[in-house]
């Protein structure tokens, strides 16, 4: 696929496709990661000449205007990063979209309204979906592709629009694709995979695949109480998908078969009820074995062997994927096992990228992690924007926004 390198864009509205659906609380931004990765492209466009037209969306608003999944306060930050005024249009393709671009100069930048405000972004019907990429496509004379985190979706922004314009990726595209494929055609071993997240319905099918690339795969989060069941062991209130125990079990002994190690916990932190994530009040954590979780306790972290474990198992790998939490991380009670499973990655990267492992963060709940337990973004080798599209291409899908991009 094409690259912003191979675009003449000085003079040209460029409209940028980005990923800026940051989480909220109120109007204040808590984590801005998706709009620091989405400046590097828009900078160097504009300073190329470009005007600029950034869209994404926020949340999920049913089709119309919802003042809680507004993108204002993402123009005001991003306009912070770039450092230059940033303008917003209140809406994505009506009357202010139209003003507010046609009042571009080169090497300015505007923000539309959240794509999603307009049902035809998510609309299942092509016609649908066709006719609003019509119009967002009156507004530019280049598309760039640079939202990661949306290009497994289907959309009229993603998947539509750059079908109706010259196109390329832009930077943050061509650096996640680079990374997707050292995990999956050209993998330095040992490659070890860790997994967590509260649903291991959500990852069966990557585990799946990667059941013939990995070495290695460790389990956490509430899907690991899944795999303990299947394994034979109760596991008191804890989060368990009763329904996926037998495809767990085919997986688990599919991996016995080609040699590849699935690790589980050994010890958990359980607690009797599940903690308030709001006052973080103490939740009275008691560490049992994983094969004896009392019936009246829920685990939700990894236990202190179990995270000695994991660290042992990372200790010598070249490769390390990683997406989903391992336990309730938003709370200091249940932080530890997302806490060591990230330190254990730092030191598997270690000071030089030359000797140490490749590391990545799969996005999501992950990346948030890193960030809330005040990891430095730099000490791994990278930290994905997009958690599902990560996992779709790891699974070996075609990702709709990624195919719409080549040529």
């Amino acid at each position: 696929m094409k690259t912003i390198d191979d675009l003449s864009v000085a003079g040209k509205r460029v409209f940028v496709r980005a990923d800026l659906n940051v989480p909220l609380s109120g109007q204040d931004i808590t984590d801005d990661g998706r709009i620091r990765a989405a400046v590097p492209t828009i900078a160097k466009l504009a300073e190329r000449g470009a005007k600029v037209i950034v869209a994404s969306h926020l949340g999920r608003p049913k089709g119309a205007p919802d003042p809680q999944f507004s993108l204002r306060p993402v123009a005001g930050r991003l306009g912070e990063l770039l450092g230059k005024q940033v303008t917003f249009a209140t809406d994505t393709v009506g009357d202010s979209a139209k003003a507010t671009v046609a009042a571009l100069a080169d090497g300015e930048v505007t923000l539309l309204e959240n794509l999603r405000f307009n049902a035809g972004e998510t609309a299942k019907d092509d016609a649908e979906r066709g006719a609003f990429a019509d119009e967002l496509a009156t507004l530019a004379d280049l598309y760039v592709g640079d939202g990661f985190g949306a290009v497994h979706r289907k959309h009229a922004s993603v998947y539509d629009l750059p079908a109706r314009l010259p196109h390329a990726a832009g930077g943050l595209i061509a650096t996640e694709v680079g990374v997707l494929q050292r995990l999956t055609e050209d993998v330095t071993r040992p490659y070890v995979v860790v997994l967590g997240g509260a649903k291991v319905s959500d990852k069966l099918a990557v585990i799946d695949n990667l059941l013939e690339k990995a070495d290695r795969i460790l389990i956490g989060g509430g899907m690991a109480y899944t795999f303990l069941k299947a394994q034979g062991h109760e596991v008191g209130k804890s989060l368990l998908q009763e329904e996926q125990v037998p495809a767990v079990t085919e997986y688990l002994e599919r991996a016995k078969a080609k040699g590849v190690e699935f690790v589980l916990p050994v010890d958990v932190v359980a607690a009797a009820d599940f903690p308030d994530l709001k006052t973080k009040a103490p939740a009275d954590p008691r560490v049992v074995p994983a094969d004896a979780i009392p019936a009246d306790l829920e685990g939700l972290d990894i236990g202190p062997r179990t995270r000695e474990l994991f660290a042992a198992q990372l200790a010598d790998a070249a490769t390390v994927f990683w997406n989903g939490p391992m336990g309730v991380f938003e709370h200091p009670d249940f932080a530890e096992g997302t806490r060591a499973v990230a330190q254990a990655l730092v030191d598997a990267a270690g000071s030089s990228a030359a000797d140490g492992a490749f590391t990545v963060v799969g996005g999501g709940d992950s990346a948030a992690a890193v960030r809330t337990l005040g990891f430095d973004e730099n000490a791994f080798g990278h930290i994905s924007t997009g958690g599902g599209a990560s996992l779709e291409y790891l699974e070996g899908k075609t990702l709709p926004g990624l195919a719409a991009l080549k040529d």
